[in-house]
């Protein structure tokens, strides 16, 4: 035997005792490596993880190590959710009363409880838009169904005061992890057992009539409760618009203020308030009057689960259905609703766990992910539903763990009808349009402050890739890292 052919069996040898990889994942390896080495990216900290259709990993970069994930949380209480409970679960919004109902007359308080259902609003639950029963234009929808049973039960006056009831979740209804500038926004919207519109007010503002006047500013909907004070200006066109809008704490009291420049096209804002259960309390006593029952009282608001107990011992007097779990999940996902995520994270815990409060809920992810799921327990640690926490860490691979899991799951139709789909409504409408992953991927989007996520399946002929990538610690924005990542699913995809 030739030196030569020594050396090539010794090479062989070591190869085969070290595992080494098929060519084609050498290939794969080579290529994500290639792109996470050039500037501008290889300052930034990456974790990636690719797994086949079998479940072994193809490709992994600080798979195991933590990362902030920001909306990529949401995959977490939506796959626990559609795994734990059936797809047409939903909850009940009832009213109840004090007193004896005599003569159409409610002799006591009208007692308005509410049971988690985050679908009090206008909303669309499906990709496509026009098919029946796909959105809800009327977010008085379900109140209006209220009045109607106190209608034909022949009520037409409370007597006493009308009262929103939360307790059904705990009474700490802002998430201590997050920032105080974001709770004045639908995106960090108060949690409670009741909730109307997210838990928001909607702004639409444009320029005023003339340089130097206050801008054009309008909200819906608006029961008289709102303290608003227009302290904005119209200025020359072509400068920049700043306007923004804010709430003294805990109070009704809201402005807005900075610049409109005279060419802008305007726009809306969603703007959260303090008392859920007041603001939906104010939304039914609107309804109430438009259907001819007079509330006598004021309205007021709890989160006190004794308060009223004694007359939710009685039959309601009337009630209202949510929409069904995959209606929650759609906007969850597809669209990376925080308040919905949150709202379903509390219910897990009034469900399943102790109580229905943020700790309670995670507690059953927890033990969901640990348990069912088997993620390794020190690559994960979780603060919210939504993401919205810059505390919520988890590895690619956890993700990847989740994913692969729920894949395999009896209810991963609920899931996955959520997910957002290269090239279609949703937030990859605009992604992967004109590759050749286009209507083939299928993932949850992340982005909060240096922080860009991805996370999902590759959908190819015969065989479906599952996938995490994390950016996190980078000054780029996602102008720059959104094509980044997709340029590293694109090679995922490959042959």
């Amino acid at each position: 035997m030739t030196d030569a052919s020594r050396r090539t069996l010794t090479v062989l040898a070591l190869a085969a005792l070290l595992g080494a990889a098929p060519v084609g994942a050498q290939a794969l390896q080579k290529r994500i490596d290639t792109r996470l080495a050039a500037p501008p990216v290889n300052r930034n900290l990456w974790g990636v993880v690719l797994l086949g259709p079998d479940g072994k990993q193809l490709y992994g970069r600080n798979a195991d190590r933590m990362f902030i994930p920001a909306s990529n949380t949401k995959l977490v209480v939506s796959a626990v959710a559609a795994a734990l409970l059936p797809p047409d679960w939903s909850v009940q919004t009832s009213v109840y009363a004090t007193g004896p109902v005599e003569n159409g007359e409610i002799r006591g308080d009208l007692v308005l409880y509410g049971r988690g259902d985050p679908t009090m609003g206008k909303r669309c639950y499906a990709v496509d838009t026009t098919a029946p029963g796909a959105c809800d234009t009327d977010s008085f929808l379900r109140l209006r169904q209220l009045a109607g049973g106190l209608r034909s039960r022949g009520v037409t006056t409370v007597t006493g005061d009308l009262v929103g009831d939360g307790s059904w979740f705990s009474g700490e209804i802002v998430n201590g992890d997050w920032e105080a500038y974001d709770l004045n926004w639908w995106y960090a919207a108060p949690v409670s057992g009741l909730g109307f519109n997210d838990n928001s007010i909607d702004f639409t503002y444009a320029p005023g009539s003339a340089l130097g006047a206050p801008a054009t500013i309008g909200f819906t909907p608006d029961f008289g409760t709102v303290a608003f004070e227009n302290r904005s200006r119209t200025v020359a066109a072509g400068q920049p618009t700043t306007i923004d809008f804010y709430r003294e704490p805990g109070t009704m009291r809201v402005w807005a203020e900075g610049d409109v420049a005279l060419d802008s096209k305007g726009g809306k804002e969603y703007f959260a308030l303090p008392d859920p259960d007041l603001f939906t309390a104010w939304a039914m006593r609107t309804v109430l009057a438009d259907s001819g029952i007079a509330v006598l009282g004021a309205t007021r608001s709890t989160t006190d689960s004794m308060r009223y107990h004694a007359a939710r011992q009685g039959a309601p007097l009337a009630e209202a259905s949510s929409r069904p779990l995959r209606d929650w999940i759609f906007p969850i996902l597809n669209t990376s609703q925080n308040w919905y995520a949150e709202m379903l994270l509390k219910q897990l815990g009034r469900q399943f766990g102790q109580d229905g409060s943020w700790r309670g809920g995670l507690a059953v992810e927890r033990r969901v992910l640990i348990d069912s799921m088997k993620a390794d327990s020190t690559q994960f640690a979780l603060r919210d539903g939504s993401g919205l926490s810059a505390g919520n860490l988890v590895s690619p691979q956890t993700f990847a763990t989740l994913l692969a899991w729920i894949r395999r799951h009896p209810h991963f139709e609920t899931f996955a009808a959520g997910l957002p789909q290269s090239g279609q409504r949703g937030s990859l409408k605009s992604r992967f349009v004109g590759t050749p992953l286009e209507g083939k991927v299928r993932a949850k989007t992340g982005s909060i402050n240096r922080v860009n996520a991805l996370s999902g399946y590759i959908e190819l002929p015969g065989r479906t890739l599952t996938f995490s990538v994390q950016a996190n610690n980078h000054t780029l924005g996602s102008r720059v890292m959104i094509p980044q990542i997709d340029s590293l699913v694109l090679q995922m995809g490959r042959k």
